[in-house]
């Protein structure tokens, strides 16, 4: 059995009335093959553990979709309860979508060793999480982790990631944050270690999906630089973390918050391109930008720029192309300095000189 299973090799187990069930716990669904998968279940395929049915209905309903209960739980809902809805379809979906988004990183080369971190709000005081110390590239809906908003962890076998602090103190913060996301993508950690805030005025995209600001460093994981970054994802969706790396929330999902991500390091990337080529970048004029904030705002996303001036729209005073490292240069040290060999070399020449002439 192949280590990443795809929607045909599922469709040829199907039609060959294979047990579905018999997977290896160490194969890796395609997104299509999960949600083929949950289609036959749904359809009542794998109840009681029996294979699929050659020409048994493989689309789901329209409406087939785990569902939340339907009365939201909270922390101080009963453990009973708790656990059945950490292990519910709705909680099981959700753990498929942020094992998708931690292979995404890892393939990305955003996170590095066991790096990186995601979060999804689940009630009003709950949070699905990923555990610490295992690679963002290699987690299993198992692995995942419920906590409070206090960091409590209420349910799963992994111990919590170490950073969930930060995350639900964005959720506290910021009522709109479903799903957040933090890493350390290259380009726009290196804005981050440098304490420059990428320019403006240069790609769509960039406008439209993402408003960046720094938060100052603290160490990782304490409830002091959770408290930074909470401060700014008012009007931010995207925070650099100084010395340290990224992260960003989404008002729609977890792999919208990911996206952030990659509209993030893909502008930082043109945009270190460019600086190099030797030329001025262009940028957009007052005017074109306010059309993209308008879009932005229509879609919910923050911004501190609304209602700003057009004078006051495109302030890039710290952004310096092309400037090279300034290192002070050494000082020209005197030692093994000798006057007489000095004097003797200087009369040696002036002899040379005379005979010549």
């Amino acid at each position: 059995m192949k280590n990443v299973i795809s929607l045909r090799d599922l469709e040829d187990m199907h039609q060959r009335g294979e047990d579905m069930r018999s997977l290896p716990a160490e194969a890796i669904l395609t997104p299509s093959a999960r949600d083929f998968l949950r289609d036959l279940e749904t359809n009542g395929a794998l109840k009681n553990g029996q294979s699929a049915k050659p020409g048994s209905p493989a689309s789901p309903p329209p409406d087939s979709k785990p569902q939340p209960p339907a009365r939201p739980l909270t922390s101080k809902s009963p453990k009973p309860e708790i656990e059945a809805f950490f292990h519910s379809p709705y909680c099981h979906d959700l753990k498929l979508q942020i094992c998708d988004v931690g292979r995404r990183l890892w393939q990305r080369a955003y996170v590095d060793g066991n790096g990186g971190n995601i979060a999804i709000r689940v009630g009003d005081d709950l949070a699905l999480c990923t555990p610490t110390l295992i690679s963002k590239g290699f987690m299993k809906p198992e692995d995942m982790c419920l906590v409070d908003f206090e960091g409590h962890q209420l349910a799963g076998t992994k111990k919590r990631t170490s950073e969930i602090l930060m995350h639900l103190q964005m959720m506290q913060r910021q009522p709109k944050d479903v799903a957040s996301v933090h890493c350390h993508p290259p380009y726009a950690t290196a804005f981050a270690v440098a304490g420059i805030e990428p320019p403006t005025c240069m790609i769509p995209e960039f406008e439209v999906f993402a408003s960046v600001a720094i938060a100052p460093y603290r160490t990782p994981g304490t409830p002091e630089m959770g408290k930074l970054v909470a401060d700014l994802v008012d009007k931010h969706n995207v925070i650099l973390m100084a010395n340290h790396g990224v992260v960003s929330w989404s008002h729609n999902s977890v792999e919208d918050a990911y996206f952030k991500m990659e509209i993030l390091e893909a502008y930082c990337r043109t945009v270190l391109v460019a600086s190099q080529l030797g030329r001025p970048v262009n940028t957009m004029t007052p005017t074109q930008l306010q059309d993209l904030l308008k879009i932005k705002q229509s879609l919910g996303i923050p911004d501190p720029r609304f209602g700003l001036k057009e004078c006051e729209l495109c302030d890039n005073d710290e952004w310096r192309p092309g400037v090279t490292c300034q290192v002070p240069a050494k000082e020209t040290s005197a030692a093994g300095f000798d006057p007489e060999a000095e004097a003797a070399v200087q009369a040696i020449t002036e002899q040379i000189l005379a005979r010549m002439k």
